[in-house]
This record gives C-alpha cells, sequence and structure tokens, in this order.
C-alpha cells in the first residue's frame, strides 16, 4: 500500500474554514477519483506561531493508483486549492510505502 501524504501549513485566520472545505469539498472529490481506499486529517502537534499544520493522508493499494491519481487529477485538483486560497498555505507531497 502507499500512502500520498500532503502536509500544509494554514494560515491561522482561514484554517476552521479551510478545514471545513476539506472535509465537505475537496477530500470527497480526490476520493471520488476511485484511486484512494482512505483518508485521515491529521493535526500536526507542535509551534504554531506561523499557522496551523495538518496533514491529510489518502491510501492506494498500489502505487499505480497513485500515478494515476497524479496523471488524470492532481493538477486540477490542486489549482482548486491554490484558486481558494492564494497566498494563505504552503504544502509539499510525499509518498509513503506500507511495509
Amino acid at each position: 500500500m502507499i500512502i500520498y501524504n500532503v502536509t500544509i501549513n494554514i494560515d491561522k485566520d482561514i484554517h476552521e474554514e479551510w478545514l471545513a472545505w476539506m472535509k465537505t469539498e475537496h477530500i470527497p472529490e480526490v476520493m471520488a477519483t476511485g484511486y484512494f481506499i482512505e483518508n485521515k486529517i491529521c493535526k500536526i502537534i507542535g509551534d504554531e506561531d506561523t499557522g496551523i499544520n495538518y496533514a491529510i493522508q489518502y491510501t492506494a493499494l498500489a502505487f499505480e493508483n497513485y500515478e494515476a491519481y497524479k496523471l488524470n487529477h492532481a493538477t486540477l485538483l490542486q489549482k482548486k486549492v491554490t484558486d481558494k486560497y492564494p497566498g494563505k498555505f504552503v504544502a509539499f507531497r510525499t509518498l509513503l510505502e506500507v511495509l
């Protein structure tokens, strides 16, 4: 299995709105692609001077599922977040292999 992890630092002033939007719109759109079998939202515990930090994790059965998602959907879905919250967050993505 593969975990597609998106770590996000979101401005404090909009993090509650962003989190609600992620739960009701963005994550359901990612899951509707059919490439992932589950997801988790994790709040990262630590210094919050520069914003609130989250890790959004999507689990895929195989690396090929992630690759297909990236090829067919990732750019458009990432653009929706950027367009909705311009300059309000920083994100980086990692892939984890479950052993």
